[in-house]
Parts: structure tokens; C-alpha cells; sequence
């Protein structure tokens, strides 16, 4: 059957006519609930490469997916792999949790001592997410799961999500799916803890999409329709909360099906991993000289040699690297940031250098995401 009308089938059209008035919220939300409850059976049908993995993960996080039950792994949609290592006894939320490939990784990840909590408004995938969860941390040698999974909204959580009570956001090709991002992001912002991190995944655009993209039922289910402009992103970060958001990793979407490639036109989509810090009154809108530095101890799992902070900061144990004020803020100035026990920052904010020499070297693309080093020397936040 055709996603666009042709004079064969025009009754089986799902495409909205460019006059047609804005879908609200709440259709939105229903349709994306029919799509990957009942419409999707597992990732082979996709039409588009948005919702697919861009890159493989980390090995270690690559040898934990090897050993989850096939249908988790089946069902999974993402389009990154929004698992930071060295989370270990760490509380984590997983926002749009689905058949909870992330979560099942994220409880292997921050031990018996961490707890994950997963969000999903669809009850199919929730299903098949609580399923396996107790035989998993079982065969992991836990004593008592420490898995659970609500049934929910991503722009109001559920009301046993208190404020400042998770170390860990994360989230994986599901923030795009959303009628209200800034709710989303609202809502992150609040269930962090202080030095807390929103660690995501999602589907971005390089252009504000016209409506008629934006009501498109099958472009949205495929996480296209709901991309969001990278510099609105941006700004509403910021308005969030989370000052400074620090892109990881990008690489490009393809719209393989030719009726949707054509309904997309010019626009470019990209999965991007954003890094997004909760460091109230730590973090300004432009990158700061303090004369201080970084050295990295080598201490988080997988990376002994070397810690890739975002696109343009990978810092070598052992060696001194020049940061900015909010770079050292992320990496743990005070002790605030959950990364800082794995950091030595030297200076304090006493004297000011003005604004830090930022050099922009383009983004990095997540299959070289892992490379030694990629920042220039002397370290740059821009």
C-alpha cells in the first residue's frame, strides 16, 4: 500500500493536504501510541533509517546487548546509544522506554546498588519490557530487581518521580515524538538531582519543517515530522535549564522510502547525542577563561586511555588540558558534577581571562566518536 494518494489507491492516503489545520497534542500522542503499539512489529519495518542505531555502541555496552532477551532487543527503535559509562550505583530515568533495551542496559550498567525507571506511554511495549526484567537482573546475580516501569507521559511524568531524584536522564529517539519538547526538557530539568545530566539521542533538522511535513502520520511515527530545528533545540534548552547544551556525536538520517523522500524535499536530518548538565548558577551562555585545567584519571570503564567529554573535548589521562568555566563545571569543579570523581580540576573563578580561545572544529560523527583525541590543543568548549 502507497503512504502517499496515487491514482490507483487514493483513499489509503496518510498524507495531510497542506491546507489542512495543525494537528493537536493529543492526536499526535494517540497516533505515535498506534504506530509503535500495533503498526510496528519489530524494527524491519521502518521506512526510514531514523529510528535504527546510527553506530554501534561502545564494546562493552555492544557485549551487554548480546546477552538481552530477543524481545527486547527486537522491538527497540532508537536512533543512538544514549549509555554513558561509568554509572555505576547511579539512579537513572529513561524517558520513552519502550521495550526497554536502554533500561535492561542501564541496570547492567549501575550495578545492584543503581536503579533504572522507565517511561512509556504504550502498553505493548511495556509489557514486553516488565516481562523479562526479573529473570535479567536475576541471571545478573541481583537480589532484587532493580528495574521498574511506569506507564506514562514524557511531558508529565508520573507523580512517584519526585524533584531532584535522579542522577541520569536519558532518553533515545523519543523526545522528537513529543507535541511539546519544552515540557519534556521542563521535566528532565526537574527529576535531575544538582550535577545531574540529561544524556540523549534524538532526530534533529536543519530547517523549522512547514506544517503539512510536521502533520504527516507515518513521517512522525518514523521520528521525521517531529525533528526539531537543532538552533530551537538549542534555545529551549537553555530556557530549561540546561545552560551550554554540549553536542557528542551526529550523523546523518536517510529518508529511504522515495513518496517520503519527496515529501521531505531539501531538509537534512541528523541523529545527534547531546550532553545536557543540571549545574545551576556553574554554567554562563558564553565559555569563560578562569585559567583553569582538567586532567582526567582514567577511572571510567572503557576508557583508561581517554574520555571524550563532547565533539571537541577528549581528554588523555594523565595530561593537563585547558578548559573553560563551564567545561570544568561539567567535569566536576566543586565536586557538583557526577562525572567529578573521575576528574582533577586545578583553579578556581577568582581572577577572569575573558572569554576563552574556542576553536570550531566540525562535529564528530558517532562511528568516530571513539577516536584518541579530537580537540584541539589547549581544549575548546564553541
Amino acid at each position: 500500500m502507497p503512504c502517499c494518494p496515487t491514482k490507483e489507491a487514493p483513499a489509503t492516503s496518510c498524507c495531510p493536504k497542506k491546507d489542512a489545520p495543525a494537528k493537536s497534542g493529543e492526536t499526535i500522542m494517540k497516533e505515535v501510541e498506534e504506530y509503535y503499539g500495533k503498526v510496528l512489529s519489530t524494527s524491519k519495518d521502518l521506512k526510514t533509517s531514523a529510528c535504527t542505531a546510527s553506530a554501534r555502541p561502545h564494546r562493552l555496552i555492544m557485549d551487554i546487548i548480546k546477552k538481552l532477551p530477543n524481545a527486547v532487543t527486537e522491538k527497540f527503535y532508537g536512533c543512538g546509544a544514549p549509555l554513558p559509562l561509568g554509572i555505576d550505583g547511579l539512579s537513572v530515568l529513561d524517558l520513552g522506554s519502550g521495550s526497554g533495551r536502554d533500561c535492561y542496559v542501564a541496570a547492567t550498567l549501575v550495578g545492584e546498588q543503581g536503579k533504572v525507571t522507565g517511561i512509556d506511554m504504550t502498553q505493548e511495549q511495556l509489557v514486553v519490557a516488565r516481562e523479562h526484567a526479573e529473570a535479567y537482573t536475576k541471571s545478573l546475580g541481583y537480589a532484587k530487581c532493580n528495574m521498574e516501569y511506569l506507564h506514562g507521559y514524557i511531558e508529565k511524568f508520573p507523580e512517584s518521580i519526585k524533584d531532584g531524584s535522579y542522577d541520569m536522564v536519558i532518553s533515545n529517539c523519543v523526545v522528537n515524538l513529543s507535541p511539546d519538547k519544552p515540557a519534556v526538557l521542563r521535566e528532565a530539568y526537574r527529576a535531575l538531582k544538582e550535577g545531574g545530566e540529561f544524556y540523549f539521542s534524538d532526530v534533529y533538522c536543519d530547517r523549522r519543517l512547514p506544517q503539512h511535513v510536521k502533520d504527516h502520520e507515518v513521517l512522525w511515527g518514523e521520528c521525521i515530522s517531529g525533528a526539531l530545528y537543532i538552533e530551537d533545540f538549542i534555545r529551549e534548552s537553555n530556557k530549561a535549564g540546561f545552560t551550554d547544551p554540549r553536542e557528542l556525536s551526529r550523523d546523518e538520517i536517510k529518508v529511504l522510502d522515495p513518496e517520503l523522500s519527496a515529501i521531505t524535499g531539501n531538509a537534512k536530518f541528523y541523529s545527534i547525542t547531546y550532553r545536557l548538565f543540571k549545574l545551576p548558577g556553574m554554567l554562563e551562555t558564553k565559555c569563560e577563561d578562569y585559567g583553569q585545567f582538567a586532567v582526567y584519571k582514567g577511572t571510567i570503564p572503557g576508557n583508561q586511555h581517554n574520555y571524550m567529554l563532547d565533539d571537541h573535548h577528549v581528554l588523555i589521562t594523565g595530561k593537563p588540558f585547558l578548559v573553560c568555566g563551564n567545561t570544568a563545571a561539567m567535569l566536576g569543579e566543586n565536586g557538583k558534577s557526577w562525572l567529578a570523581k573521575h576528574f582533577t580540576i586545578t583553579g578556581d573563578r577568582s581572577v577572569h581571562y575573558g572569554l576563552f580561545d574556542c576553536s570550531s572544529p566540525p562535529a564528530v560523527t558517532a562511528s568516530a566518536s571513539s577516536a584518541a583525541s579530537c580537540a584541539p590543543a589547549g581544549g575548546s568548549c564553541c
